[in-house]
C-alpha cells in the first residue's frame, strides 16, 4: 500500500542466490519498496523461472508488503536498434522481461529506450515505439505499468529531453505505460535541478511535456557528473553536483511526495544502501 504522507523510499537489490533473496535484502536495509534485474543482466537470453521460484517470491514479498516492485530491464536490450540482428534480440528480450514481470506480479518494467546510432532520434523514436509494441503483442499487463526512464544523453541515445520521453509515451497512449523519471540523468542531460530556479524550470517542463500524472517512479540518484555533461554516473545521495538541499526541495515536492522513490547509489567504502536512504529519508521529513 502506497504511503501518501512521505514518499516509499526503497533501493535495487541483487537477486543472487535466488530471486526470493532480493526481498529478504530489501526488508533487511529498511526498504519500503525494491526493484531488481529479474534475470542475469549481461545476456539477451533467458532461462525459464520455475513454478517454485515464482510462488515463493510472490509469497516472501506478500509477507513482507513491500511497494513498489519493479524490474529494471537488462542494459543489452536496445528498443531504437537499427542493425535487424540487435533490433530482433532487444523484442525477444524485452518481450521475456515482460512475461517474467507478469509472472512474478512486478507493478513497473523500467527500460531506457535505446539508441538508433546511425539515424535521426524521430526516426529512433518510432523504431522503439515498435519495438515495444511488438514486445507486448497479444500480452495482457494486468496490473504491469513500462515506464520509460529518461536518460543521461551519452552517444546518441533517446530519452535525454522530456519532449522525446513525451512523444514516446504519447504514442504509446492506449498501452499501460507511464515514465520513470531517474534524478541523475535529469541533471546530466542539461535540466539544472541542483537550484531552485532551474527546480522549478524543471517542473514547468514536466507540466509542458509528459505532465506529472505519468511519472510513476523516481530513480533518486546524485551524479557524479556535471550538469549537461550527458554523462550518466551516479553518486551518493548529497555528495555529487545535485547536492543535499536540492534532495531536500525534491522530497518536499507535493506532486513527487504521492511517487516511489528507488536509490540505485553506489555500494562503497564511502556509503551503503542504508546509509543513502537513512539520508533522503532525513530530508524528506
Amino acid at each position: 500500500m502506497a504511503k501518501t504522507t512521505i514518499p516509499n523510499f526503497g533501493v535495487h537489490t541483487s537477486i543472487a542466490g535466488g530471486l526470493k533473496t532480493a526481498v529478504a535484502q530489501a526488508e533487511a536495509k529498511g526498504c519500503d519498496g525494491f526493484q531488481i534485474f529479474a534475470r542475469n543482466p549481461r545476456g539477451y537470453r533467458a532461462r525459464p523461472l520455475s513454478p517454485d521460484e515464482i510462488r515463493e517470491f510472490r509469497e516472501a514479498r506478500e509477507r513482507a508488503g513491500l511497494w513498489p516492485f519493479a524490474i529494471h530491464s537488462v542494459y543489452l536490450i536496445n528498443l531504437a536498434a537499427q542493425d535487424p540482428i540487435i533490433q530482433a534480440r532487444s523484442r525477444t528480450a524485452f518481450r521475456e522481461e515482460i512475461e517474467r514481470g507478469l509472472e512474478l506480479g512486478a507493478d513497473y518494467l523500467v527500460v531506457h529506450p535505446g539508441n538508433p546510432r546511425t539515424v535521426s532520434a524521430e526516426h529512433g523514436i518510432a523504431t522503439a515505439v515498435e519495438s515495444i509494441r511488438e514486445a507486448a503483442r497479444g500480452l495482457k499487463l494486468d496490473g504491469l505499468t513500462i515506464l520509460i526512464e529518461n536518460t543521461a544523453g551519452q552517444g546518441s541515445s533517446i530519452g535525454c529531453n522530456f519532449e522525446q520521453v513525451a512523444d514516446l509515451v504519447a504514442a504509446l497512449d492506449d498501452l499501460s505505460v507511464g515514465v520513470c523519471l531517474d534524478t541523475a540523468h535529469t541533471f546530466a542531460s542539461g535540466y539544472d535541478i541542483s537550484t531552485e530556479k532551474g527546480l522549478r524550470a524543471t517542473m514547468r517542463e514536466i507540466d509542458r511535456t509528459f505532465g506529472f500524472d505519468r511519472i510513476k517512479l523516481i530513480h533518486c540518484n546524485d551524479s557524479k557528473a556535471p550538469l549537461g555533461s550527458r554523462v550518466d554516473r551516479h553518486e551518493h545521495i548529497g555528495l555529487g553536483h545535485i547536492g543535499t538541499d536540492a534532495f531536500r526541495r525534491l522530497t518536499h515536492i507535493l506532486r513527487f511526495r504521492r511517487i516511489p522513490f528507488i536509490l540505485e547509489t553506489p555500494v562503497d567504502d564511502v556509503r551503503g544502501d542504508e546509509d543513502n536512504l537513512a539520508v533522503i529519508r532525513e530530508l524528506s521529513k
